[in-house]
Formats: C-alpha cells, sequence, structure tokens
C-alpha cells in the first residue's frame, strides 16, 4: 500500500502533515491529485478548538473541503458510471456524498441527507477524511470538470459559493429588498455577491474589523459599517431605510443578536454562521413580537454545479477574496495566517 502526505489535525492546535495509507484505488472511486483547497472557518475551528460547534475532534482527521484538482485514475465502474470523465481533467470537488434514498435526499433536501458524507468533517464517527492530501479518491458525481482557463484556487472555491447561493436561496425571492451581511469574512463576502446577483436593490456588511470592510467595499457593498464603533452603527442604517433581510454569517450571538434587533418588522433573517457549541442567549421575544421569519441555511444541495459555471463564466470573480497561497506541508502556517484577519481573507493550500 502506498501513503500520500495529508494535513492531519490531531487535537486543538495539532495539525501536521503525515504520511497516511492511500489503498488501490476501488472500482466506483475516481483518484484526484490535489489542486488547491481554501482554509475554512470550519478548518480553522478545529484547529483553534478541536471541534466546529458540536462537532469535535475525537481521532485523527483530514481538514479540508474546499478543494480542486486534477484526476488521475478512475475506477472501471467509475468510468461506466461518468463516461465523460477524463484522466487528466480539472475538476472542483463537491465534498458531499449524498445516499440518494433517505426521505430528506427523495424530498431534494439533499443538504440534510441522513446518511451525508461530507469531506473534512468530524460530524460522524469514523471521521470523514478530507481533501488536504496529495491525492485522495471520490465518487464521480463529486467530480464536477471546470475549463482549463479556470485556476486551482478559483475551482476550490466552488463550495464556498455554493453555501452562500444556497443561503440567498433559503428565504426566497429577494428581488428588490434592501439587504444586511453580518461578518465580512469569505462568506459574508461570497453571501454578499450572490444577493447581489438575486437581486436585492441594497446591501451594507457589517463587521468589527477594518481590513474585511475594506474588501466589502471593493466588491462592491453599498455600505460597509464599522461596528467597532458601537451599536449606534446599525441603528443609524436602520434609519437610512427598513432592512428587509439579514444575513448572519458571524457566527456569533452578539451577531445574531443585532440581526433580530436590526430587521425590520415581518422582515427575515438566514442564520449562516455557525455558534458556539450548546445553548447561547437569543432574543426570542422580539422574534415573536416582530414576527420575523428566521431560515438556517446549513451547506448547500444542488448549488455547486451552479457555483462552477458562474467561477467559470467569470460571472462571479471568486478570485478576488484570495489573499495568500501557501504549500500544503505549510498547513498549520496557512491556518494560523488565516486566523488573523488583519492580515487575510482567503488563505488558500496549493500543490
Amino acid at each position: 500500500m502506498t501513503t500520500t502526505k495529508a494535513a492531519t489535525i490531531f487535537a486543538a492546535k495539532d495539525l501536521r502533515v503525515v504520511d497516511r495509507p492511500l489503498p488501490s484505488l476501488a472500482a466506483g472511486m475516481v483518484r484526484v491529485a490535489f489542486g488547491a483547497g481554501g482554509v475554512c472557518g470550519s478548518d480553522m475551528h478545529y484547529y483553534a478548538h478541536g471541534r466546529v460547534g458540536d462537532f469535535a475532534v475525537k481521532e485523527p482527521l483530514v481538514l479540508g473541503h474546499e478543494i480542486s484538482g486534477r484526476v488521475v485514475a478512475i475506477g472501471a465502474d467509475a468510468a461506466r458510471a461518468s463516461p465523460a470523465l477524463k484522466v487528466g481533467q480539472r475538476v472542483a470537488v463537491n465534498p458531499s456524498r449524498w445516499c440518494g434514498t433517505c426521505v430528506n435526499c427523495r424530498q431534494g433536501r439533499l443538504n440534510l441527507c441522513d446518511n451525508i458524507f461530507f469531506m473534512g468533517s468530524a460530524s460522524k464517527s469514523p471521521h470523514m477524511q478530507g481533501g488536504f492530501a496529495r491525492e485522495f479518491d471520490c465518487i464521480p458525481a463529486q467530480c464536477i470538470p471546470v475549463p482549463d482557463h479556470v485556476p486551482f484556487t478559483s475551482a476550490a472555491l466552488a463550495e464556498p459559493l455554493a453555501v452562500c447561493l444556497h443561503a440567498v436561496s433559503r428565504p426566497g425571492n429577494i428581488t428588490g429588498q434592501r439587504a444586511l451581511v453580518l461578518g465580512a469574512g469569505p462568506i459574508g463576502l461570497l453571501t454578499m455577491l450572490a444577493a447581489k446577483r438575486a437581486g436585492v436593490s441594497d446591501i451594507a456588511v457589517a463587521d468589527i474589523a477594518a481590513a474585511p470592510l475594506e474588501y466589502a467595499r471593493k466588491l462592491g457593498a453599498n455600505a460597509a459599517l464599522d461596528l467597532s464603533a458601537g451599536p449606534d452603527v446599525l441603528a443609524g442604517h436602520v434609519k437610512a431605510g427598513p432592512v428587509d433581510i439579514v444575513f448572519e454569517c458571524s457566527g456569533s450571538p452578539a451577531g445574531l443578536a443585532s440581526a433580530v434587533q436590526t430587521v425590520k418588522r415581518g422582515g427575515s433573517i438566514v442564520q449562516i454562521g455557525s455558534s458556539p457549541p450548546g445553548l447561547i442567549q437569543f432574543p426570542a421575544n422580539a422574534v415573536m413580537a416582530k414576527e420575523i421569519t428566521l431560515y438556517g441555511s446549513f451547506r448547500f444541495s444542488d448549488d455547486f454545479a451552479t457555483a462552477v459555471t458562474l467561477i467559470a463564466s467569470g460571472a462571479i470573480d471568486v478570485g478576488a477574496l484570495v489573499s495568500a497561497k501557501r504549500d500544503l506541508e505549510d498547513a498549520a502556517g496557512a491556518v494560523q495566517l488565516a486566523l488573523d484577519r488583519s492580515k487575510s481573507m482567503k488563505v488558500m493550500l496549493v500543490a
């Protein structure tokens, strides 16, 4: 059995690139050589805390679910299942494998699959190993071809863009609405771009850090609100016009509370960010009294292929978010850089 180098988290602050077994390619699988991978907020949480929300690392876990690469081998059954897939093709890798048979899958809610396999996740035991490896295996349906002109770094960002496309779709038609995004990290900014594409009339992005807000301005936010100046910033924004919908991308209880306080009576909130584990304080009475509709948004369903198309066509420039590239061997350094919001937006690992 051969081995492959893989960025593996063992516990909080213990991320190492180690040799992992690479078994012979199974008949129904495709082998992909790593091209690029984005350091996601969940990767940072696994590194900093050994967990993401309620998902705790209990055994060595290869990180990485924002990934792209090149097909290097195709199993016999996989070739018959996907004859258009060829060795040498560039692919964006969908980290989700859905069972297709459970109730949620049959209802089209693939992201809520009861039996989902999601790469780089500790949500189940044994954990589902990720794609921050020199070579890794997946099923043909996970491999979405991308044109050769698309950089691996951009192709790898199909996954977070799909997350944001799904989030923007949750409340239905938002054309003409005035929107607010709380949190100017990569998910917040991609949500802003997805919401603009969906037809919002005005969109503001709010954060407590100056550097991400500058990215928001450059990418076309109608307003960049610096919350470090105090709560009056949001109050002033509301005075300029009611906020119809808030996308909560910060993952903080304070952010969710601010969303409830800021959105108009009868408005909507989409929660995208992952809150800390356990119970949090939440202004539930205001949700009732203002008759707010609160949507949860978890991963994505069939939005991944749409994300690839938008990236390949240049309709959404995900490459504008890339602030640094690091070799896969420096995975720990890349995550540490990503944790410093004053120095990075989207840190990419590359082959």
